[in-house]
């Protein structure tokens, strides 16, 4: 009888850490999801505001903020994106359940922002002119996303 308990909590044990460790890991893929999405904001709004002539273009802080976004834009995504991470299924997210769905095309719209961004991390350094139909291609490739993916702010 001891042994069956003993057994028996040793189970419950090892179930509710191996619950709590896929816990943790799909909290960390949720962070590293919305992290690179924080990391691409901050980079493209001090590309659009130096486009816009909001602040003054510096070309060092444009090559550095074009350099980071495609970087990012290197990222394999599949860790970041669990199955159950949509907005459906949990709050604090507006992914939708299409990035599931249709994940090839998911993907598809993912990999056409890298030579958005690759073609302006050419342009970055070379003056505010050339950032402003930059940051138009950039966007592009992130709304044809934003409008199949991901659903509209409340």
């Amino acid at each position: 009888m001891k042994t069956i308990v003993t057994a028996t909590v040793a189970a419950a044990t090892l179930m509710t850490a191996s619950m709590t460790m896929a816990e943790g890991e799909f909290d960390q893929q949720l962070k590293a999801r919305q992290g690179q999405f924080n990391i691409m904001a901050i980079n493209l709004g001090i590309l659009g505001a130096m486009a816009k002539g909001e602040v003054e273009y510096n070309a060092e802080a444009a090559q550095a903020a074009a350099d980071t976004l495609v970087a990012v834009s290197n990222i394999q995504q599949a860790p970041m994106w669990p199955e159950g991470s949509d907005n459906m299924s949990i709050d604090g997210t507006r992914a939708q359940p299409s990035v599931w769905e249709k994940n090839d095309d998911f993907l598809s719209k993912w990999s056409d922002l890298h030579p958005a961004v690759v073609e302006m991390q050419g342009a970055a350094g070379t003056g505010r002119e050339a950032l402003a139909p930059m940051i138009g291609k950039v966007g592009g490739a992130c709304k044809a996303c934003h409008d199949t993916h991901r659903a509209p702010e409340n």
